[in-house]
C-alpha cells in the first residue's frame, strides 16, 4: 500500500507555496483593537473637519 503524503496534492503539483505552515517571527504586530481604534478616530476626525467646513 503506498505512503499517504499530505503535503502533496494539487498544490504543490502547481507550484503554490502554502503559506499557512510558515509563520513570520520578524513582523509587526498590531492588536486588531488599536487598528479598529486608529479607523474610528480617523473617521472622527473627518467628521469634525467636514462640520467645521460647512
Amino acid at each position: 500500500m503506498p505512503q499517504d503524503n499530505k503535503r502533496s496534492g494539487f498544490h504543490s503539483a502547481a507550484g503554490l507555496i502554502q503559506y499557512y505552515d510558515m509563520e513570520e517571527t520578524r513582523a509587526l504586530k498590531i492588536d486588531p483593537y488599536i487598528i479598529l481604534i486608529m479607523g474610528i478616530g480617523a473617521a472622527v476626525v473627518v467628521e469634525i473637519l467636514n462640520w467645521k467646513l460647512v
